[in-house]
């Protein structure tokens, strides 16, 4: 699938209106960049926890369809984040690269950057790997 069809796909979805921007995509890892603006802050000012646990989902997620026959997909069994350092502005980028490749499961490992490069926040998402209707 060419990067311009994922993007295509999260176009009008929670993905498009947090400003996620997909920017590689492969079976061996994907990045993304989200920017820090209101629509992802805590009322404290810094991005919500929940946000950076979406960007974590959405690159597991698509790296994990990547990786299986046209007759398959995948959906999420289970995700899990450290969130390390706050962030008030700019924008975080995140890349997810495999940790297992299963038959049946495979398992994510996602990072999250500020701006200078500083590790923001870790996650894991595991995916069920299941057969089309």
């Amino acid at each position: 699938m060419k990067l311009s069809d994922i993007q295509a796909l999260c176009s009008n979805t929670l993905i498009s209106h947090l400003g996620i921007e997909i920017t590689a995509a492969s079976t061996d890892g994907v990045t993304a960049t989200m920017p820090v603006e209101a629509c992802v802050k805590q009322p404290f000012g810094s991005l919500h926890g929940g946000a950076s646990v979406v960007l974590i989902e959405t690159l597991g997620s698509i790296g994990a369809n990547l990786n299986v026959t046209p007759g398959q997909y995948c959906v999420g069994l289970e995700v899990n984040a450290n969130h390390l350092k706050g962030v008030r502005s700019g924008v975080v980028r995140g890349s997810a690269k495999p940790l297992h490749i299963g038959r049946r499961t495979q398992v994510w490992g996602v990072e999250l950057v500020d701006e200078s490069g500083a590790l923001t926040c870790v996650g894991r998402i595991t995916m069920a790997v299941v057969d089309k209707p």
